[in-house]
């Protein structure tokens, strides 16, 4: 029997890839669009307009048994407005419920959202990665919304009987990557030096292409419902090690200069880029044997590869 998916957020980095994935597996895929956008052929677009808790979703519900959830408010890394926790409500939490009732309503069996690392926190201590039954910790209004539609939806998940499967990624990397993850890319492509070479920090990253595998298998695999996963590489890098990877998929040299952190910490508060540092330089590691033991899952790509054809789809400009 063909499985008949929606994804929202189809024209996104990822979710253009779980389209792709989706029709290979023999999928019928139906891709949400805010405007209408030419779409591959082996998608049928569906305009529902904005995301938040009006939208009717109507017809694009019909039929479908299964529903990918990526589409919402993303991290804004300098937002300038004046209540950004309202913005990110709106879409991530009543947006994203609001689908979720009409999802129930149309008989859909399961609902996949992609939730974030956020919930947890934005640092984790030296060997000691976030696993699915830590204290939820988010900091900023990104990952709050993102923990109330969690909360939203396995309660409505108890409520109907429909299967809610959450996914938190890590930073997610590959062709077509964005912000900090491209800058840091484009710097290393072009020979700049980088004072890097002293970082002993360890981060979980997480490929596209094992994302999106990941987010089949729990689309498909019975022992995934009603279950919350964090997904990786499983091959956590310092950013060190990181620059290095991806000069070696680049083909050139990394030029890292051994700036201790505590003097990066220092230059980065004095200009107002304390974040910046604690992203590059703090510890955010998951652990994955929950996706490993309960699904039988273990990424197909490794980091090199993941990297390499990060590299490998990215045009420099």
């Amino acid at each position: 029997m063909t499985l008949h998916l929606l994804v929202t957020g189809a024209t996104g980095f990822v979710g253009r890839a779980v389209c792709e994935q989706a029709a290979r597996h023999g999928f019928s895929v139906k891709g949400a669009l805010r405007v209408s956008r030419a779409v591959p052929s082996y998608v049928e677009p569906v305009v529902v307009g904005e995301i938040n808790g009006a939208t009717d979703w109507g017809g694009s519900l019909r039929d479908v048994n299964a529903v990918v959830h990526l589409a919402a408010r993303v991290h804004v890394m300098r937002d300038t407005e004046a209540d950004p926790i309202s913005l990110f409500r709106a879409v991530n939490v009543e947006g994203t419920l609001n689908l979720a009732r009409q999802a129930v309503e149309n008989g859909v069996k399961r609902f996949v959202f992609i939730s974030s690392v956020k919930v947890n926190g934005e640092c984790t201590q030296s060997g000691r990665p976030f696993t699915e039954v830590d204290v939820f910790d988010p900091t900023d209004a990104y990952g709050k919304s993102k923990h109330e539609a969690e909360e939203g939806l396995r309660q409505i998940g108890l409520d109907s009987g429909m299967e809610v499967v959450i996914i938190r990624p890590p930073l997610v990397y590959g062709p077509g990557a964005k912000a900090n993850f491209a800058a840091l890319m484009h710097s290393v492509q072009r020979g700049m030096p980088l004072p890097l070479g002293a970082v002993h920090n360890q981060r979980s990253l997480v490929a596209l292409d094992n994302l999106v595998d990941f987010i089949i298998t729990c689309v498909t695999h019975t022992q995934a419902a009603n279950q919350t996963f964090f997904v990786s590489d499983d091959c956590d890098l310092s950013t060190t090690e990181l620059v290095r990877g991806l000069a070696r998929a680049a083909g050139v040299s990394a030029h890292l200069l051994p700036v201790p952190v505590w003097a990066l910490q220092a230059g980065a508060t004095l200009l107002g880029k304390g974040d910046a540092v604690q992203r590059l330089c703090g510890n955010l590691q998951v652990n994955i044997s929950k996706a490993r033991s309960l699904l039988g899952w273990k990424p197909p790509i490794s980091v090199d590869e993941g990297l390499r054809r990060a590299v490998a789809g990215t045009v420099e400009k």
